[in-house]
């Protein structure tokens, strides 16, 4: 009998065991629901960093006033302003630096693929044909180079230096900031210049407009103008989407 009660006794410690108020219930549900919250309002303030991060290049680009069919496509305004925002914080662009001079090398050679916008008061003050290398390509960009000699184009930023008068006529130097893919540009005379070949009649006549030895050769007609704004120390960026060259600047790091 005496044994019975000690195993009847330890049933019910195990049984009772497993009970849980319901005051510790209630507080360890509170718990949950406020851990929850915590989540969620965490959750809801990444998103809307992300998302005005975001918002807030494309509120820049939706207020530069492109004309109509010659918009600059917006991921590669968003690569360049990416690299327009690291230069100047890395101190190689002055703090009221407001310029930023984009050439697409995705596009057709024949279109204006070159723009230099004012970020300041949000407008293109140029969009203007623009040339590529001569081994570089036909038409179409699709191979480039940092070697001298190459005759191609060079990707990535570069920043805009002095003016000189060479065999080109007026002339712009052009510092490469991207190690490995133009940093060799000042070394190769690569250089913003005029050249007749860059025009609407040589395109309809060779169905492609002429070809430079690497320099982002302009017309003729506003060769000074475009130099004259972009000259001392503002960016550059010549672009085509080369995934080595996209995922090796340093200059793109935190792209979104």
């Amino acid at each position: 009998m005496k044994g019975f009660y000690s195993v009847l006794g330890l049933v019910y410690m195990v049984t009772t065991s497993f009970y849980i108020s319901p005051r510790g219930a209630v507080k360890n549900e509170n718990f949950m629901t406020a851990k929850t919250e915590i989540v969620s309002i965490a959750d809801d303030t990444k998103s809307e960093k992300t998302t005005t991060a975001v918002s807030s290049s494309e509120a820049l680009y939706q207020s530069i006033a492109f004309d109509q069919g010659h918009e600059l496509n917006y991921d590669v305004f968003s690569k360049a302003l990416t690299g327009y925002e690291n230069l100047k914080k890395a101190g190689l662009l002055t703090q009221d630096s407001h310029l930023l001079t984009i050439c697409d090398f995705s596009m057709s050679s024949n279109t204006k693929r070159l723009w230099v916008i004012d970020l300041a008061d949000k407008k293109v003050l140029f969009n203007s044909l623009v040339a590529h290398g001569k081994n570089t390509g036909e038409e179409f960009a699709t191979n480039f180079s940092n070697r001298e000699s190459s005759l191609q184009s060079s990707l990535g930023f570069y920043i805009t230096d002095a003016t000189y008068q060479g065999e080109n006529g007026y002339s712009l130097k052009l510092l490469g900031m991207d190690r490995g893919f133009n940093d060799a540009a000042y070394r190769r005379a690569i250089v913003m210049h005029g050249a007749n070949y860059v025009s609407d009649e040589f395109a309809a006549m060779h169905k492609r407009i002429g070809r430079s030895w690497g320099c982002p050769a302009v017309p003729r007609e506003l060769t000074q103008p475009i130099i004259n704004t972009i000259k001392g120390r503002n960016l550059l960026f010549i672009y085509y989407p080369d995934q080595n060259y996209l995922s090796s600047s340093e200059w793109l790091k935190g792209q979104v």
